[in-house]
């Protein structure tokens, strides 16, 4: 049996094998992946987004006027909460022990706004891709939130995987 695939733009594409979409058992149904006889390795991931916000907003978080407080504390926090609960917030997502997680929340005037990176390690039968990128969109969602008197307009861009390492797939490098 095969399942339809669509492309981005929404045409039609392709029959793939069930066998080949994972979070799917052979009933077409959803479930989560065995990962029993995976082998336990050191994981780690990279993901990274940003927001984009007015000047008036940006000089506001620069100078430490958000009316919530601390933006970058805040948000790198928040993002460090985030990768913590991403079995709880995605329903196919493993619980895994995360060994480390860093948020990085920088200004960048050229924005302006925050780009945010976050780096999530474990050592596992599955990958922290979903982690980082939980990371990421928490910090983004958090200053969001903390601009958003100042400036409705902001906007979270671009979150997105960057590289990932260990596992059976090996390592990946988008950047």
């Amino acid at each position: 049996m095969s399942v339809k695939v669509w492309d981005d733009s929404g045409a039609y594409n392709r029959d793939m094998d069930k066998n080949t979409i994972t979070h799917l058992d052979s009933d077409g149904q959803a479930r989560m992946v065995d990962i029993g006889d995976k082998e336990e390795t050191k994981r780690w991931a990279k993901a990274r987004g940003q927001v984009r916000m007015s000047e008036t907003a940006f000089q506001a978080g620069l100078a430490g006027d958000i009316k919530k407080g601390d933006l970058r504390a805040t948000a790198q926090l928040a993002g460090i909460m985030g990768a913590k609960k991403t079995a709880e917030l995605i329903p196919l997502c493993h619980p895994l022990q995360i060994e480390n997680v860093k948020v990085d929340v920088m200004w960048d005037e050229k924005l302006p706004g925050v780009n945010i990176e976050a780096q999530v390690y474990t050592t596992g039968r599955t990958g922290v891709e979903m982690e980082a990128l939980t990371a990421v969109s928490i910090a983004a969602l958090t200053v969001y939130d903390m601009v958003k008197g100042i400036d409705k307009g902001a906007a979270i861009e671009s979150i997105r995987l960057i590289e990932k390492h260990g596992g059976r797939s090996g390592d990946v490098v988008l950047e």
